[in-house]
């Protein structure tokens, strides 16, 4: 069986602070510059890539002295400060060499906990892969709180895969993988090489804490696995320094773990959409538009909206409406209720001068709506 990695498209690539900052000596140049070259040749096979990157913290608590992770908040928040500046000044330097721009985005839960934030990071993201940008994401150390953290970066490249619908998560790390016991304690261990993510089995194999230097351990990698699965995208969990792993991984060589979705991430996010009970709003449509969305699965475009009835903000879910008031469809709309009312039965070439602005051209792409 081949990797998962060779027929995705879109890749969330995690590196862990042990592997960045070689356990705690330092910023690994030499590391970082090997994974930046294999991004970069990810990117010539017409993989999009988003990078989520630790370290901040652990290079900055070299820089002042610390001889283990501190566990006040703030003191932490210094050490991410410091180590922010060198972190993605490295990795600047080394995408640059193969002729890459990179993008730094910090983020915090409270930015996907929001509707309106969670959205702008979308498209920032999307955005920036547009444009060819490799985006490097790390958590906003520098502010986050108890209450805010997402407590590793693990959970983080899983949210940011369910953000931007990747096909798949590497997670890379200092373990060949998950085993079914810690191979640093049992020589009976043995690699899991496959398993489907979510698999309760798993969790049990995977107790235990990381390293002194980072947050996270095998068990945030499972339960990464699991959360990036409920979106649609597979996990591979593979040693940092294997010999070209990511480009091995793209060739459909199966190293580490592969833990498998069930569903496709657009399948995922139309059952979801499917299951939600009640809706935020309606959009009516005519019948060309109903035509368009049922039987051709075009975009719903405002030009085809009659009228919007409820209060909604972007991004939440409403129903699409036949004029007797059938539903057809339902899906995540581009646009809050006052603006849909204002562009309804209007040509997205009106959208600047009613909106102010040049907002995208459907209300309901089609990638974000299920037809009933």
């Amino acid at each position: 069986m081949n990797s998962v990695i060779q027929n995705a498209k879109r890749l969330i690539v995690k590196v862990g602070s042990s592997l960045v900052t070689n356990d705690g000596h330092g910023l690994d140049h030499m590391a970082i510059a090997k994974w930046s070259e294999q991004i970069a040749r990810l990117r010539l096979h017409g993989k999009e890539v988003v990078l989520v990157s630790s370290g901040a913290i652990a290079e900055g608590m070299l820089q002042l002295g610390f001889k283990k992770r501190p566990v006040d908040i703030h003191e932490l928040q210094a050490c991410a400060a410091v180590g922010q500046m060198g972190l993605v000044q490295i990795y600047q330097t080394s995408f640059e060499t193969h002729g890459l721009h990179t993008a730094q985005v910090l983020l915090t839960h409270a930015d996907l906990a929001d509707r309106e934030r969670y959205l702008n990071a979308r498209s920032t993201l999307f955005t920036l892969l547009r444009f060819g940008v490799i985006p490097i994401i790390n958590e906003n150390d520098t502010v986050v709180t108890d209450e805010i953290k997402f407590g590793d970066n693990d959970t983080l490249g899983a949210l940011v895969a369910n953000l931007i619908e990747a096909d798949a998560l590497i997670i890379l790390t200092d373990q060949k993988g998950l085993f079914t016991a810690d191979p640093r304690k049992d020589p009976k261990a043995i690699l899991v090489k496959e398993a489907h993510a979510g698999d309760p089995v798993l969790e049990d194999m995977a107790g235990g804490a990381g390293t002194g230097i980072g947050r996270g351990g095998m068990l945030t990698k499972v339960l990464a696995a699991k959360r990036a699965a409920s979106s649609g995208a597979h996990t591979v969990i593979a040693w940092g320094r294997e010999d070209n792993v990511l480009l091995r991984l793209a060739d459909g060589e199966m190293i580490g773990t592969q833990l498998s979705a069930p569903d496709s991430h657009l399948q995922a996010r139309k059952q979801w959409m499917a299951d939600h009970l009640q809706t935020a709003g309606n959009a009516i449509l005519d019948a060309g538009a109903v035509q368009k969305v049922s039987k051709e699965g075009k975009s719903l475009l405002p030009i085809g909206v009659i009228r919007i009835t409820g209060e909604f903000g972007r991004g939440e879910i409403i129903s699409c409406l036949d004029e007797s008031g059938k539903e057809i469809a339902r899906g995540l709309t581009n646009y809050s209720s006052v603006e849909a009312n204002l562009i309804s039965r209007h040509k997205s070439s009106d959208f600047i001068n009613i909106l102010g602005y040049d907002g995208t051209p459907e209300l309901i792409h089609r990638d974000n709506m299920i037809v009933l």
